[in-house]
C-alpha cells in the first residue's frame, strides 16, 4: 500500500490539490471532495505510470503540521499539533 500526503488550497472558484512527494501530480475540483476524489484518481494513474514505465515509486517523506499562535502576542506560547 502507498500512502501520500496531499495538500488542498481554496483557490477563488475552485480547489487545487497537491502531492509534495509526487512531482507534477495535481487535481483541481469544483468542490474540495471533488479535487479530492479527481488527486485520488490521478495518484492511481501517477503510480501506474511509474510502474509500467519500470521507475521507482517515491517513498513519502512529507508530513503536515499546523503551528498555533496565541492572538494577542502573535509569536508567544506557540505551540505545534497535529
Amino acid at each position: 500500500m502507498y500512502r501520500f500526503l496531499i495538500v488542498i488550497e481554496k483557490a477563488n472558484n475552485n480547489y487545487s490539490v497537491y502531492s509534495p512527494d509526487l512531482q507534477g501530480c495535481i487535481a483541481t475540483g469544483a468542490t474540495r471532495e471533488d479535487a479530492e476524489r479527481n488527486m485520488y484518481e490521478a495518484i492511481e494513474m501517477h503510480i501506474q505510470g511509474l510502474i509500467e514505465d519500470k521507475l521507482p515509486i517515491p517513498e513519502s517523506n512529507s508530513f503536515a503540521e499546523y503551528v498555533a499562535l496565541n492572538e494577542k502576542s502573535g509569536t508567544a506560547n506557540a505551540s505545534l499539533s497535529a
